[in-house]
């Protein structure tokens, strides 16, 4: 499970760097890097602090659709805000409360609040395998 930020990335010879810009962020994310594979990094870093900061405040927030025009780079975030992410939408696509969601797992609540939290997710086998089931989806193929 990977989300991937659609990022708009351009070189400026005057300033001899990469600029990197998300617009279809509310905040927006803008940086830059001397080398491509350094702005990809840092549009990374930016996307994943924001996404956490949005995550962390409880705000309301639909990540960009990508796009295929030149330019445009897929900018992959962390994997444990990308989980925490697809477990909240899951669970909120399902109008699930935290506590309704908890109970079918038949885990405590603070145990599945924090699988909701990047800073703290780090689910076991089974508990991936008791989320599977319960939303229908695969996570993990071995």
């Amino acid at each position: 499970m990977k989300t991937m930020i659609p990022c708009k990335i351009s070189y400026s010879k005057k300033d001899d760097c990469w600029y990197v810009e998300s617009p279809g962020f509310y905040d927006g994310i803008m940086t830059y890097g001397s080398t491509l594979e350094e702005a990809k990094r840092m549009a990374g870093e930016a996307a994943s602090g924001l996404l956490e900061s949005y995550l962390e405040h409880g705000d309301k927030f639909i990540i960009p659709k990508g796009r295929t025009s030149s330019g445009w780079y897929g900018i992959e975030i962390a994997p444990a805000l990308s989980f925490a992410l697809w477990l909240r939408n899951a669970r909120l696509s399902r109008n699930m409360t935290l506590a309704e969601t908890a109970e079918k797992l038949k885990v405590k609540y603070q145990v599945y609040q924090k699988l909701e939290n990047p800073r703290t997710a780090n689910p076991t086998l089974k508990t991936l395998k008791k989320l599977e089931e319960l939303f229908h989806e695969e996570i993990v193929r071995v």
